[in-house]
Formats: structure tokens, sequence, C-alpha cells
């Protein structure tokens, strides 16, 4: 189990194998006489990996514990056995808090899947590279990924009453949290959108601008709603505005006109009644339009992919 019986001391909690480096900073004062200073320079040599320190220090190592009795073929490989230890070490301390971290997320992986992955992507969300591996991991783990919802999502990734991961709304270029606050503060204050229209008239149009309104359509975050389809909204009857523009629009003039309302006699506020823009007939993008458009607000493909 051990190269030399002198290692027992150190190496047993460990099975004979060096893990930390206080063990070779121990060993290398016992084998071979270094100071304590030596020993020290030598634990900076393998954890900056700096294999010319190494190489120097090597045979002083094999010198002189050679001359206390030890098999220079034996000193041999334990420093070679170093050398490759070299590439990962760690002193112990950093090595249990990485033990105990690693435990944890493992748990909270293997027992609430849909939750890690969800705060894991939300870690991860502005690095898109890094938000298509963990999708990949999602999709290997047999869950879900939703895309976005004005009436699930939140800023951050979320998991639905379904176990699904539910993409974060602030995942989507030009949708900023300003704009998500007001749309997850009016919905559970006031429960979910019933359309487009519903949602224009409650939430803060200062907040949600039309930018915001154009990106969460692209990424079909009002597909959910069902009173259009991703084309609607951006389709022009030939008066130069879009559909998506009138209900903004109409929005913030029932707004303006709720806010206005003057108090009657009996102390009710008079009705506000301005007619929902027609939704103009158009004709549906195709799937590979479709999932340009949301790649380039969200910068990968989320209802499906192309191939």
């Amino acid at each position: 189990m051990y190269d030399l019986e002198a290692c027992e001391e150190y190496l047993s909690e460990t099975y004979g194998i060096t893990v930390y480096q206080e063990q070779v900073m121990l060993l290398s004062q016992k084998l071979a006489d270094f100071t304590k200073g030596e020993a020290d320079v030598l634990r900076k040599a393998m954890g900056k990996k700096q294999k010319y320190v190494l190489d120097k220090m090597k045979p002083k190592f094999i010198q002189q514990a050679s001359a206390k009795g030890h098999p220079e073929e034996k000193l041999e490989k334990i420093w070679k056995d170093w050398e490759a230890f070299a590439a990962y070490a760690f002193n112990k301390s950093h090595s249990t808090c990485y033990a105990w971290i690693a435990y944890q997320t493992a748990y909270c992986k293997a027992h609430y899947p849909a939750e890690y992955m969800a705060a894991v992507l939300s870690n991860n969300m502005n690095d898109i590279k890094q938000v298509t591996f963990f999708m990949e991991e999602c999709k290997r783990m047999g869950l879900d990924v939703l895309g976005p919802d004005v009436n699930e999502s939140y800023y951050k990734f979320a998991v639905n009453k379904d176990g699904a991961v539910r993409f974060g709304m602030g995942a989507i270029k030009g949708v900023g949290k300003g704009a998500v606050d007001a749309i997850v503060e009016e919905r559970k204050e006031n429960g979910p959108y019933n359309s487009v229209f519903d949602m224009a008239k409650r939430i803060d149009l200062r907040a949600a601008n039309k930018k915001a309104f154009e990106n969460l359509a692209l990424a079909g975050g009002f597909d959910s709603l069902g009173s259009s389809h991703r084309a609607q909204y951006f389709h022009n009857d030939g008066d130069g505005i879009t559909f998506l523009e009138k209900v903004i629009k109409y929005g913030s003039k029932f707004q303006e006109n709720q806010n206005s309302a003057q108090v009657s006699l009996f102390g009710d506020a008079s009705e506000v009644s301005i007619p929902e823009p027609i939704v103009p007939p158009c004709e549906e993008w195709g799937t590979m339009e479709k999932l340009r458009r949301e790649k380039d607000v969200v910068g990968i493909y989320i209802s499906r992919s192309p191939s």
C-alpha cells in the first residue's frame, strides 16, 4: 500500500495516495530532511505548477533521502507521483471545502433536479455558450426547458407547477429588469394575463417599452396568450404601424383615460371603454424564420432544433 513504510504516518488517511499539499510538505521533511522553508517552496512550486523549480529540487530530495537509507528507485517513484500530483494539488482546507460543496450540489441535482438546473442556468444567464451547454444537460436528464412566458417566467430561470424549467425573461435581449419586474409584480397582484391587450392595459408601460414587447414576442413570450401568432405582432396593414405598436398605444391610451377619469356623484369611476385593435390576418412564419428570430433575441434556438 505504501511505497515506503515511513510514508504510512502521513498517508494512512488517504490510503497511501498523496492527496494534499500538506502531505508533500511533511513527507519531504521526514524522508529527505527538507527544512520547513524548503518544504513550503516545494508546495508553492506544485500549487503554481512550476516544473523548473521541481526539477531543481529533485536531486536534493533523492540525495538526502537516499542518505537516510531509503531505496532510490522508490524515491524516484514517489517524486514522479508528486509531479503528477502537482497538476491538481490542493491544500487540505480547500479540498474539504470543494468536497463539501460537491456533496451539496450533487445532493441538490439528484433530489431537486429541475430547481438545481434552473439555478445553474440563472447563474450562467449572460453566457450563451454555458446556457446551451446546460440546456443540453437538462435534455440528458430528461428535463423539459420551456421558452419564456409572460404568465410563468420570472427574470431568472424558474420551475413551473409541472416541474419543467421555464426560461427567464431576463435572458432575452432588450428586456431589462424593470420590464420583467413590471410584468411579474402585476401578475402576482392581479393574476395571469388573459391576452396581450390585457397585459398592455395592466403593466407599467414606462418600464416595459416597445423593444421589450417586440423581443418578448419574438422569443415566444406571448405564445400562451393565444390571441395571435408571432408574425401578426409585426404585421402592418399599410399604415406603417405594426399590430404590436397598436397594442402598446391601446394600453397607453387605456391607462391615460383611466387615470384621468372623473369620479361621479355616486363615488364610482366612469367606465373607460376603448376598442381593442383588430388582430390582422397574415401568414405565420415558417419554422426556420421563427427559429432565426428566436436566436436573434436569445442567442439559441428555444422551441426546437432547426435540424
